[in-house]
């Protein structure tokens, strides 16, 4: 290509971002729900779960029922500690979208934290029959971008684990390991 041809198409493209940019901040309506939804998330993604819990109520508040809202308040609950509120905020979000496997695999790691082996089971089971790919974990662009090369430990793996151990007789399972379990983190949809 000559000089002339590069400019010409440095110019065209020039023109078309500065139009995609008017569009977008002068034409295009906004949705708040989304954006409170985005947001949440990117606090979320950075671990600042106050402002995500913050974040995930304003859009339940925009838009009362939506699932992955509910589901958002109840995996920044679990990850601030509140085990009792996570929990119900999970029920709710699952009563709203009961095919959301994301929540019930979720829930099914609240309960496992919580040393409630067998509801985590339940759960476990009920994600992977609504979503086999949730046995995936997470996407390696996910994975990347956490700078986590190790694919971690799945909820189909997890479930096998404790289906071991819970045959066992109560002595000799052994159904928590406070380092590992440590860092294990929630499912992202």
């Amino acid at each position: 290509m000559t000089e002339r041809v590069w400019r010409r198409l440095a110019a065209a493209l020039a023109a078309a971002a500065a139009a995609w940019f008017l569009y977008d901040t002068l034409v295009a309506q906004r949705d708040p729900a989304l954006d409170a939804q985005a947001a949440a998330d990117r606090a979320f993604e950075d671990g600042d779960y106050e402002r995500a819990l913050a974040l995930y109520r304003e859009r339940a508040a925009l838009q009362p029922g939506n699932g992955f809202a509910l589901r958002g308040i109840a995996l920044s609950l679990m990850q601030l500690g509140d085990g009792a509120a996570a929990l119900a905020a999970f029920d709710r979000a699952i009563a709203a979208e009961p095919g959301m496997a994301f929540a019930w695999a979720n829930r099914g790691i609240l309960n496992d934290r919580m040393g409630r082996y067998e509801a985590a089971a339940a759960d476990y089971e009920r994600a992977l029959a609504l979503d086999p790919a949730v046995a995936d974990g997470p996407h390696w662009l996910t994975r990347f971008l956490r700078n986590q090369p190790e694919r971690p430990p799945t909820i189909a793996a997890r479930l096998a684990y404790l289906r071991r151990e819970l045959a066992k007789p109560p002595e000799r399972r052994l159904l928590s390991v406070p380092e590992k379990d440590a860092a294990q983190r929630p499912y992202q949809q």
